[in-house]
């Protein structure tokens, strides 16, 4: 379940942040003459570029994960597209000839059949055979070709994740009271816990749920501070 856990997180702190927003009212996309100034800015140091890149490609993502309705929660599948993008935007290179929204889209795909393999992994599943959709050239895809398909790459993905998980509980220990660790640790299932609801940290911690409210609000502005050092360039 880390995974899993992973994503929920930093799909919270990617919409606290503004990066990901409403998300039926993406941007439009970008031209491309605007889009390769932003990238030139953004190959410069101009983080601020690079938002605005993220952004004004969400609709991709939103286009790319729809075929994929039903096999997971969209929230989910709309965050880990979003860290597709946001390593597509890190990774891309406008003189391979390649041109971004076909690099993204494959990027994007790439990370939700990810997440479904290994949250597929983790549920008793009927069918192996169960289709979750078509992959970018309209071919069926099932449970049997998410679990055997790229493994070495979604485990090398996998190790990446686990790593930037670690780090990110480890600055977030760092920056919260033992409490307000204890209490974000429950609600998100990290270092390995089962991820509850407020209500049920709220009793297990014989405190109330608006208090529960605040402290996540402020352990996720904490959080999304952590994500924007340059050891997390690659995730924000």
């Amino acid at each position: 379940m880390i995974f899993e856990n992973f994503i929920t997180f930093l799909s919270k702190v990617l919409f606290f942040s503004g990066l990901v927003n409403d998300r039926n009212s993406f941007p439009k996309p970008l031209s491309k003459k605007d889009e390769l100034v932003y990238f030139q800015k953004f190959w410069q140091g101009d983080l601020q570029a690079k938002d605005i890149l993220i952004r004004h490609n969400l609709r991709l993502v939103a286009h790319v994960v729809k075929k994929y309705n039903g096999a997971a929660e969209a929230d989910d599948l709309i965050s880990c597209g979003t860290i597709g993008l946001i390593k597509a935007i890190n990774s891309f290179k406008a003189d391979k000839g390649t041109q971004i929204s076909t690099y993204a889209s494959r990027c994007i795909e790439n990370e939700v059949l990810m997440f479904l393999r290994v949250s597929k992994k983790h549920q008793q599943v009927g069918s192996l055979n169960e289709s979750l959709g078509d992959d970018h050239d309209g071919n069926e895809i099932s449970l049997v070709d998410i679990i055997t398909e790229d493994r070495e790459q979604s485990d090398i993905d996998l190790a990446i994740h686990r790593n930037l998980m670690q780090k990110l509980v480890s600055e977030l220990k760092k920056h919260l009271t033992d409490r307000e660790f204890k209490i974000i640790t429950l609600r998100y299932g990290l270092q390995d816990h089962i991820a509850l609801p407020q209500r049920e940290v709220a009793k297990q911690l014989n405190i109330s749920r608006s208090y529960i409210s605040r402290i996540e609000k402020h352990a996720l502005e904490v959080a999304q501070q952590i994500v924007r050092q340059p050891s997390f360039k690659d995730f924000r």
